[in-house]
């Protein structure tokens, strides 16, 4: 009998381990989409990979390790989807996107997806490559805008045509991050000591410019003065502005804050803080932000500046604190406000859960591109 499923292939460049992912694979409906993966990666074996392999998803490891492998990789991409004969791409990330949608050009494919996940990263501190992001819109029949940031970015500052474009959310199994088990959160505070620090201020954002973090430092080291035992926690410790940030926090003691790289259990780390800060330097250059998501799901008290989607859902004293861009002042306000107002502490958390799963729950992004694909 004819497989009568719409064959999609999922295209990613310079991926480890990613939820949004291993979600779409295990929600898509198997009897109406069948989905393979190429993976352009530097080295083989990633989290993504070896977890597609253990439930007999077609992965295809192309190894890519920047523009030196550009034609190669091309031509190793138009060979795997030529053998699958694929009918739909999806294309993921800017080097995944610029190979995958030349390849399935060349080859006559004719529905070409790729999703958008920057904004103005490359208007703000790489104009040239804004010609790439110009020539990857054109080879897209359509687009994915993660946010309603990134489609207004994609239509105002790019030229797309508005209905090329798809405004879908990024979706999240949002009672992992609200029911995590206690003895998970233990064993982190007990892994990362702790467990008798207090408030324990969290960030979890790449050491790089337009985060922001360089804002955090400075208003956590006036917190010092009123909680002597606070501690600050920087996940995802690593990026291009780790010079600036060294410097910084030398004016703290080592002993008041710990640097994690990589910490896999992710909900059970947003737990470990009594407060969380994530303030991006404008309203744009975050193009999503799933850590704002996240910190709701997980009920944190939290202070933000509003980027990314975070101008479409987060209010001020409503469901978290905003302040304004740039400002370690009012950082530090907020931050004490959160932990010594405990009547907003409680009214922020009680309105947490419902803000978010109207917009993020996982259900809503696997309909939406359960749509697109069958409208093709």
């Amino acid at each position: 009998m004819q497989d009568k499923r719409i064959n999609i292939t999922y295209i990613i460049s310079d991926i480890d381990k990613a939820l949004a992912f291993e979600w779409i694979a295990q929600e898509l409906d198997q009897q109406k989409f069948q989905l393979s993966f190429i993976l352009l990666n530097k080295n083989q074996g990633c989290f993504l990979e070896n977890w597609l392999k253990e439930r007999n998803f077609p992965v295809f490891y192309v190894h890519y390790a920047g523009k030196k492998q550009l034609w190669s990789s091309f031509w190793k991409v138009r060979s795997i989807l030529k053998k699958l004969k694929t009918q739909v791409v999806h294309c993921h990330l800017f080097d995944a996107s610029l190979i995958g949608l030349l390849v399935a050009k060349s080859l006559g494919i004719k529905n070409r997806i790729f999703t958008r996940h920057y904004s103005t990263f490359h208007h703000e501190y790489f104009p040239r490559a804004v010609y790439y992001d110009k020539f990857i819109n054109s080879l897209a029949t359509d687009i994915v805008a993660i946010s309603q940031n990134v489609q207004n970015v994609l239509v105002q500052k790019e030229g797309v045509p508005i209905k090329k474009v798809h405004l879908i959310h990024h979706g999240f199994k949002l009672e992992l991050f609200r029911d995590v088990p206690p003895e998970k959160i233990l064993h982190l505070k007990q892994k990362y000591n702790l467990d008798e620090k207090y408030p324990v201020v969290g960030i979890i954002a790449r050491w790089t410019h337009w985060k922001g973090i360089q804002y955090i430092i400075p208003a956590f080291k006036s917190l010092l003065n009123q909680y002597p035992h606070a501690h600050l926690v920087l996940a995802n410790a690593h990026g291009d502005y780790t010079q600036e940030i060294r410097q910084l926090l030398a004016d703290i003691p080592s002993s008041h804050y710990t640097e994690i790289r990589f910490e896999q259990d992710l909900t059970a780390l947003y737990k470990t803080f009594d407060v969380y800060v994530h303030t991006p330097i404008n309203a744009e250059v975050e193009a999503f932000g799933q850590t704002y998501v996240e910190a709701l799901a997980s009920n944190i008290p939290s202070v933000f500046t509003l980027s990314g989607v975070a101008n479409e859902f987060i209010q001020h004293e409503q469901n978290a604190l905003v302040v304004n861009y740039q400002d370690s002042n009012a950082i530090s306000t907020s931050i004490f406000r959160l932990l010594n107002d405990k009547a907003l502490q409680k009214n922020i958390q009680s309105n947490t859960q419902k803000s978010i799963s109207s917009l993020f729950d996982l259900s809503i992004m696997i309909h939406l591109l359960s749509n697109l694909y069958l409208s093709k």
